[in-house]
């Protein structure tokens, strides 16, 4: 691992495939927000996507699980409430 390289917790699929730990470096020409994962052939993340810690990553994926299951009861609710006629 070179000096501008670190470790970043990736939290863009975490509802479909798990919070992934990987090695990655801040993509400075374009934003200090977006990083550009070493080894992947091109994945870049920015935003809430990932995290350079792993508590914030998982405090990040427990928020979009709760968002998730509160759209999913919503949608739940519109099924039960509907009436063919």
């Amino acid at each position: 691992m070179s000096s501008d390289t670190f470790k970043v917790w990736i939290t863009r699929y975490a509802l479909t495939e798990g919070i992934y730990e990987k090695e990655a470096k801040v993509c400075i020409n374009v934003s200090e927000d977006m990083i550009e994962v070493i080894g992947s052939n091109g994945m870049y993340f920015h935003g809430k996507d990932w995290h350079r810690t792993k508590e914030s990553a998982i405090k990040r994926a427990e928020e979009m699980r709760k968002k998730k299951i509160t759209s999913v009861e919503k949608q739940l609710q519109k099924l039960k409430n509907m009436k063919f006629e």
